[in-house]
């Protein structure tokens, strides 16, 4: 049975380490190539928690209210804080069973590291979270670093990164991470592939040309019910294809690629759009498309892959945007785009995040013999 670490001389060694950890994310932030130094991190985070494991891990913690927020008082916080000391979220040696401010920050900071909302509020999402073996936790940090010595991406330029478990989107600059948005991506029966591509045009106002298998699974059911469920909900026919209509949407506020789309043509005909389902971008979980990307700020993402052309100003992009005619424009320079899949990783601020395996890979997968401490 694992025991929690109590005593000062450990806390102190995990303020050492933590300083240690400091130092390698800083040579991390430097870094020429990020994604190149990513398999070093996660080998040193290996490390980090076989040392954790040596020493017992951790107990499981049972929460025993709805949660806990600060200036409250209960031997349960106590047991967060040993916790969070462990792993280094929490500093010094404070053992005493109030909610301190200390303690919220420390909260925040473990609540960012598994992608939830910094609330400060100790609650049963949080807990279950804490409440992963250390063994577990070992056993992910080595499938991703599995994963991180297979990625292939070269750091100088522009580069998009995808990583799916996070459902967001980055865009760097060479080392440089230039700024994120949230992403919703494919459900678990519609899964988003995992491919490296480049992005060649930005699409204005597009029609959306439906997919066979959702015109057989779902469009074609509803025409046969209702004569009038193309021009209601915007399409329209223009042809046959094995039996079956070809639809189309028509560009507008309705269109379920919304107002633009990216285009990085690939093998499995995925690609960045917008949406009109604006809500759910805020969800924690966003897996609920049929494969493509969903944007939460298209436009920025427009503004940004244009912003060297003198044609293409914020006003004549959002203009563009709700024109209500298609129109297609090349980028002078292809972007490189990575679709990921990482549910551990330390980020760009040095921080070791940890996600759901939302399509369940890291299970399927066995752990390579040749990964020492």
């Amino acid at each position: 049975m694992t025991t929690v670490i109590r005593s000062r001389k450990t806390i102190a060694l995990w303020a050492v380490l933590c300083v240690f950890q400091a130092s390698v994310f800083a040579a991390y932030a430097g870094s020429e190539n990020p994604f190149q130094q990513q398999a070093e991190l996660l080998q040193q985070q290996i490390a980090r928690y076989a040392d954790m494991q040596k020493r017992g891990g951790w107990q499981q913690l049972v929460l025993n209210k709805r949660q806990y927020k600060a200036g409250e008082k209960a031997p349960f916080i106590a047991q967060v804080k040993k916790r969070l000391q462990v792993c280094g979220d929490l500093d010094g040696s404070d053992t005493t069973s109030l909610f301190t401010p200390e303690l919220e920050a420390a909260v925040k900071k473990a609540q960012h590291r598994f992608g939830f909302t910094e609330t400060g509020l100790i609650d049963n999402l949080l807990i279950s979270s804490l409440n992963v073996p250390v063994e577990q936790r070992i056993r992910q940090l080595q499938i991703n670093l599995d994963r991180a010595r297979t990625m292939n991406m070269n750091a100088s330029g522009r580069r998009i990164v995808v990583n799916i478990p996070e459902y967001k989107l980055h865009v760097y600059e060479g080392a440089t991470h230039v700024f994120d948005m949230n992403v919703v991506v494919g459900s678990e029966t519609h899964r988003t592939a995992i491919f490296d591509d480049e992005l060649t045009h930005v699409v204005f106002s597009p029609y959306w040309n439906v997919p066979q298998s959702i015109v057989q699974n779902e469009i074609f059911p509803a025409m046969r019910r209702n004569r009038r469920y193309l021009s209601s909900h915007g399409y329209e026919q223009i042809g046959t294809e094995n039996g079956l209509p070809k639809i189309r949407q028509k560009p507008g506020k309705n269109n379920s690629l919304g107002l633009v789309k990216f285009l990085f043509p690939n093998e499995h005909d995925i690609y960045f759009h917008d949406s009109p389902a604006k809500s759910l971008y805020s969800h924690r979980i966003r897996a609920y498309s049929h494969g493509c990307i969903r944007l939460s700020e298209p436009a920025k993402l427009a503004n940004y892959l244009l912003k060297d052309d003198p044609n293409w100003t914020t006003e004549k992009i959002e203009d563009a945007m709700n024109a209500g005619k298609e129109q297609w424009v090349k980028l002078s320079a292809v972007i490189p785009v990575s679709i990921i899949y990482l549910t551990a990783w330390v980020d760009h601020e040095g921080v070791l995040n940890f996600r759901d395996d939302v399509y369940e890979m890291d299970n399927s997968l066995p752990v390579a013999a040749n990964i020492g401490f």
